[in-house]
């Protein structure tokens, strides 16, 4: 599915490669300021896509970034998307593998900065394992730095999110069978069945302090990227629920270090 989906990605406006070429920043304002200047710092982007958001960071000073995703495709498309931006793999490399194999897969045994961006916990079934994995890269004195969409927005209607019409604690596998992509809705695609997994909160936080990283922060934010619920409006460069709605958490962040 996911191979399928990359010459798709390419090509779509939502991804504006054409414009990153140009900007070479797709980071999210409060990630930037909560993760801090990455000057001079290694950092490891574990599900990466494509690579945008590794690249992003490495246009923001970082010394070496590494981008692992299990998609070949992807890994092509990101190592020439690095190529086209003029880092060599000395300064920004990418590798397949699957998340669970990071370590035995990246090119270093750790990293300033571990991170993970929106949209890459739901795909995989054991939260626990990929926090052993993830907190095992961190470099002592360094971090792990996730953003993800918020697990309560699952549960709520589509239309208003206002009611609670699934269940939060849902732990079995959640299977889809579903044409186009969240680039492209509407794209003809043949490779349509995808398996999620919902993972709350404190599965995560739990997650990442039993591996051995101290939590030093999480935050929610009232803001999302793509119209999660059917009443959303543009703002600021964000979706969000109309003035006057009550407001939810869309989307959480954390830092968890190493000592």
């Amino acid at each position: 599915m996911w191979d399928e989906r990359v010459p798709l990605h390419l090509a779509s406006p939502f991804y504006d490669l054409a414009g990153f070429r140009t900007r070479r920043d797709d980071l999210r304002d409060f990630e930037t300021a909560e993760v801090g200047d990455v000057t001079g710092k290694t950092l490891l982007h574990l599900q990466c896509h494509i690579g945008t958001d590794t690249l992003s960071w490495a246009h923001r000073g970082a010394a070496r970034v590494v981008g692992l995703d299990f998609s070949g495709p992807a890994v092509a498309a990101a190592r020439a998307l690095a190529a086209d931006l003029g880092y060599g793999p000395e300064r920004a490399a990418f590798v397949a593998g699957d998340v669970y194999d990071a370590a035995e897969v990246v090119p270093e045994p750790s990293y300033d900065i571990v991170y993970t961006g929106l949209g890459a916990l739901c795909w995989l079934p054991d939260i626990r394992r990929w926090a052993k994995t993830a907190a095992s890269l961190v470099a002592p004195g360094g971090f792990l730095y996730l953003a993800e969409f918020h697990p309560l927005t699952e549960s709520l209607d589509d239309e208003t999110g206002t009611r609670i019409v699934r269940d939060y604690f849902a732990r079995d596998a959640q299977v889809w069978d579903e044409p186009g992509t969240y680039a492209d809705p509407d794209a003809a695609t043949v490779h349509n069945r995808s398996v999620e997994w919902q993972h709350t909160l404190g599965d995560v936080v739990s997650a990442l302090a039993a591996a051995g990283l101290r939590v030093e922060f999480l935050h929610e934010h009232d803001v999302s990227l793509f119209p999660r619920f059917g009443n959303f409006e543009v703002r600021d460069g964000y979706h969000r629920f109309p003035a006057g709605h009550p407001r939810i958490p869309l989307i959480y962040s954390l830092k968890a270090s190493k000592s």
